[in-house]
């Protein structure tokens, strides 16, 4: 999904997650209606079903790389499973950094421990905030990787919103948030979809 900076975004993308509730209309996930749920139940319900990659990393600063995955996984009510957390560690190239806290990483690698805490819980929706936006070219391919073969091997629906179009053209369908409000002009194909992007 792409839109300009300011453009509500992730705001969005808030709305879908229940962080915030929307002013009218309703938001259903998987076909449950989250909408008319208490907050706790709300929060509940995106820890066990929602991964969230946030634009600002939302790491907690006094546990390691390792624990922040860890604790992922405990708020989903799935359990912590230790080896997996290493190995998402590991496939966004952060094996040597897993004990570090996010004050002794860079800015790229606190991203990076945020995207496989996202993944951490194995959602069925992943949200991504500008995943891309503070690493550099490298790491930028490494991540999309990642989120682009951890969402097809798993069946996770991804939504992801960007302002670059360098990332956005990397997926096979782009929408741009200017057109929601009108539908008819919404291309029904992918390639249009990405034509009507550019």
């Amino acid at each position: 999904l792409v839109g300009s900076s300011g453009g509500g975004k992730t705001t969005l993308l808030n709305v879908i997650s229940g962080i915030l509730q929307a002013d009218a209309g309703k938001v259903a996930i998987a076909g449950t209606d989250i909408t008319p749920m208490p907050e706790v139940t709300r929060d509940r319900f995106r820890a066990s079903r929602i991964g969230f990659v946030f634009q600002t990393f939302n790491l907690l600063p006094a546990f390691t790389a390792l624990e922040n995955v860890l604790l992922g996984m405990s708020f989903s009510g799935q359990g912590a499973d230790r080896r997996f957390a290493i190995s998402l560690l590991e496939r966004v190239g952060l094996k040597d950094r897993m004990t570090h806290l996010p004050s002794r990483m860079s800015v790229g690698e606190q991203q990076r421990v945020s995207v496989a805490r996202a993944l951490a819980n194995k959602p069925s929706l992943l949200l991504a905030d500008e995943p891309t936006a503070n690493v550099d070219p490298a790491n930028q391919d490494l991540i999309l990787n990642l989120i682009r073969s951890t969402c097809e091997e798993n069946n996770v629906t991804l939504l992801m919103v960007t302002h670059a179009m360098e990332v956005a053209n990397s997926f096979g369908r782009v929408d741009r948030l200017s057109e929601f409000n009108h539908p008819q002009k919404t291309s029904d194909t992918p390639s249009d979809a990405r034509k009507g992007a550019e």
